[in-house]
């Protein structure tokens, strides 16, 4: 039961009479607006954008126009009153008997309360870590890994078919200089002294890799040339570095159902297929590109190389598909693994890009649009920096030189359930920082252990009242013993948990899923507020011998707070707990 949804249905039925009574246009009925709470709980109970909408739409003033709904909306059963605010907000109070019918409906639907289902019968890809496989997970990418997790948790709830991609970069420059550093660890392992020159990687991680070499070649390998030890070392080497990614990822609680390599696009003729695609829509032509911005022209080479007609689409710049010397660039593969990804018919394709992506966001999209004749828009996801305290002592990153924090470090310190809480304390494209200090407190600053001891007390609860022979019968619940529950801390908890389907709607429209997180921790909030509200007076306590009616309303709440904190948590990947 959505009754946000509900209410505007409501508000809906108030512009069909308006409009068919002539104090409204026929083109009302097709505005769209909002209906959510206000942050303020003076404003009411809930709010809605409605009459500034109609205003804009209609060419008329949004307060003369909330004063024409406000009349008509009186007469609905469910809004028993309406205020205007300010320039026009409508701000109502619901039917009481409304948010105890979400509790019923809470109850009643279990662990599908908020399944909107809006993605039955519809395909979805989410593409996130994706690392290049020189070395293990490190903190840098665990954000983007649980972003892109929890999304595709969420999208999986309301109905999609989704697949968990990790997009397996082994076909560039960075896998031959992978394959020599590991390449000098193999020697090293003979004996030899070596040295790491720039743009190798020098971490001890790699140690292992050049014992696995030796396991497998012993000597034979030892003075041969480039060519006869690149592939079959750099075959190793990935393997191996995926070995451990795939550990690091598990770690983390977080599974793909697809390693895709980049190395089978130049195998199976992929890019090649692309091309010729292009070439049929006429979206490639030979050019030369002006030098890029803030570069000085002195040393820029013109050269005339194979270029995607981007600009078309909305980049800057069209881009280079293949050099002046023959070889692909870099933007060929990305551009043919998308168009792989349009024939797997996908609905919709999500990518979770570190910022230090940013600069391929408009190519990558101008791409997707052109592949797909504007059919689907591909969908980018940035996620900033993490910043690592550890006893007021900021934490440092490398991978080149080998002295990263190890993405299984932060879970081994911490465990992967307040890892994962923590990573959507904020918006992707806002700056995170991650106290290790704070995050090991069992406090209200610490929002996983805040949230689950509300779970783990709404279990506690549950299990005394069985002991006394109380419990959640919705056979024995009706509306009206509900109508005793007038505390503002209960009116609050009904509240909170009637927001739980528009959150996992906006959360899943938005591909928000820091929503979710937040939203958790202010039910957890409300619920910890009424718990305490019973030890300060034992009339209000869950469970009052002396008036079952109202004890088992209450534990109806409970139950209902508990089933949505159980849900939340489980789309995050945590599991909710029974005690603490």
């Amino acid at each position: 039961m959505n009754l946000f949804q509900q209410i505007k249905e409501e508000l809906l039925k108030c512009i069909f009479v308006l409009s068919s009574n002539g104090k409204l246009s026929e083109k009302a009925k097709k505005v769209d607006f909002s209906v959510e709470i206000p942050k303020e709980k003076s404003f009411g109970e809930m709010s809605s954008n409605l009459a500034l909408v109609l205003g804009k739409f209609e060419g008329q003033n949004p307060r003369l126009v909330a004063e024409i709904l406000a009349e008509e909306i009186r007469k609905s059963d469910k809004i028993i009153n309406v205020e205007i605010a300010g320039p026009g907000f409508l701000n109502f109070e619901i039917n009481n008997s409304l948010w105890f019918e979400v509790i019923i409906s809470c109850l009643e639907e279990g662990s599908k309360f908020g399944a909107i289902n809006s993605g039955e019968g519809k395909k979805a890809n989410v593409e996130y870590v994706s690392a290049n496989p020189t070395g293990p997970l490190h903190v840098g990418h665990m954000r983007g890994a649980v972003i892109g997790d929890v999304l595709a948790n969420i999208l999986e709830f309301i109905g999609y078919e989704v697949t968990r991609e990790y997009y397996i970069n082994d076909g560039g420059a960075q896998i031959k200089s992978l394959a020599h550093s590991v390449y000098l660890r193999y020697l090293e392992c003979h004996g030899e002294e070596v040295s790491f020159s720039e743009g190798l990687y020098p971490g001890d991680y790699l140690k292992a890799v050049g014992k696995k070499v030796k396991e497998e070649y012993g000597s034979s390998l030892l003075g041969s040339s480039h060519q006869e030890w690149l592939e079959p070392i750099s075959q190793i080497a990935v393997q191996e570095m995926l070995k451990i990614i795939k550990d690091d990822l598990k770690a983390l609680g977080i599974r793909m159902d697809n390693f895709f390599s980049e190395k089978s696009l130049y195998d199976k003729g992929i890019i090649e297929e692309t091309l010729s695609f292009l070439e049929s829509k006429n979206l490639v032509y030979k050019g030369v590109l002006p030098p890029p911005k803030g570069k000085p022209k002195e040393n820029w080479e013109e050269r005339e190389q194979l270029l995607f007609k981007s600009t078309d689409f909305g980049d800057d710049v069209d881009r280079a598909l293949r050099k002046a010397d023959g070889e692909w660039t870099y933007f060929a593969p990305d551009l043919s693994y998308h168009f792989d990804k349009l024939s797997r018919g996908y609905d919709i394709i999500i990518d979770i890009f570190g910022a230090d992506h940013a600069g391929y966001v408009k190519r990558m999209k101008s791409a997707v649009t052109a592949l797909s004749d504007g059919k689907i828009l591909l969908e980018v996801k940035l996620c900033q920096l993490v910043k690592l305290f550890k006893n007021g002592i900021p934490y440092k990153m490398s991978k080149r030189e080998g002295n990263f924090v190890l993405l299984s470090d932060v879970v081994d310190e911490v465990g992967s359930e307040i890892a994962r809480f923590v990573m959507l304390m904020r918006k992707n494209d806002a700056p995170l920082d991650f106290d290790f200090d704070k995050a090991l407190e069992q406090s209200k600053d610490n929002p996983v252990f805040y949230v689950q001891y509300a779970h783990a007390r709404a279990n506690s609860i549950l299990l005394k009242a069985k002991e006394v022979g109380l419990g959640v019968d919705l056979n024995n619940i009706t509306l009206e013993k509900f109508s005793d529950l007038s505390k503002k801390e209960e009116k609050n908890l009904f509240m909170m948990i009637a927001m739980w389907p528009r959150i996992i709607e906006m959360s899943a429209s938005n591909r928000e899923p820091h929503r979710i997180a937040f939203y958790l921790y202010d039910l957890a909030a409300c619920f910890h507020a009424l718990q305490h509200m019973g030890k300060v007076n034992p009339e209000f306590r869950f469970i009052n011998k002396e008036n079952l009616d109202i004890s088992q309303a209450r534990l109806c709440l409970v139950r209902a707070t508990q089933i949505v904190l159980s849900i939340g948590l489980l789309l995050l990947g945590i599991k909710p707990a029974k005690r603490m």
